[in-house]
């Protein structure tokens, strides 16, 4: 089922960041003639996610009472639609939830520098954004363990309940300027 990125459902409050923080210059590359950070700006607050900048004291996220949506710039066309979904599902299910994209790339086992045999890639996934913590989770925490979403997602994994849910295609991570003119003709209107 094809999402629309224009019928947000209702969300629970929430408070949300975009992460850029380690993504070197990629985030200021222009997708549709907007830069990265802007489509993914634009995308929390229009899925009801309340923008707070990723420098606010962790304290003042826990008084808040609220879940924290954190929505990575590298993953600047996704859905507001997904993100106020995932955060309904945190809410609802009181579990970190973590959008994921399925892996299509050809996976090797390396032994001693020996490359071995494929890895079934019907077992991996590729974290994309968002990554809502509830708020429980918030308040358990006295900060991000980390800002790159494959580390956050295992480090959460240790201590809470993580739901992976299959992002959209529009979802996907760049990591180049190829990779952002392929998500442009991707989600060309």
């Amino acid at each position: 089922m094809a999402l629309d990125p224009y019928d947000v459902p209702d969300v629970p409050p929430a408070l949300g960041a975009v992460v850029e923080e380690g993504r070197g210059s990629l985030p200021f590359a222009l997708i549709h003639g907007e830069a990265l950070v802007a489509c993914a700006a634009w995308a929390l607050g229009d899925s009801g996610v309340t923008p707070v900048d990723l420098g606010t004291q962790w304290a003042g996220l826990v008084d808040s009472g609220e879940p924290f949506v954190l929505h990575d710039v590298l993953c600047p066309m996704t859905p507001a639609t997904f993100i106020a979904e995932c955060v309904a599902a945190a809410v609802e299910r009181d579990t970190v939830v973590v959008g994921v994209r399925p892996v299509t790339d050809t996976v090797k086992h390396v032994d001693e520098g020996l490359v071995g045999a494929t890895v079934d890639r019907a077992s991996l996934v590729a974290v994309a954004s968002p990554v809502v913590l509830p708020a429980r989770v918030v308040a358990a925490l006295d900060g991000l363990p980390s800002l790159d979403f494959a580390e956050l997602v295992a480090a959460l994994g240790e201590r809470f309940p993580v739901e992976l849910v299959e992002a959209p295609a529009a979802a996907r991570r760049v990591a180049t300027e190829d990779d952002v003119r392929l998500l442009e003709a991707l989600t060309e209107r």
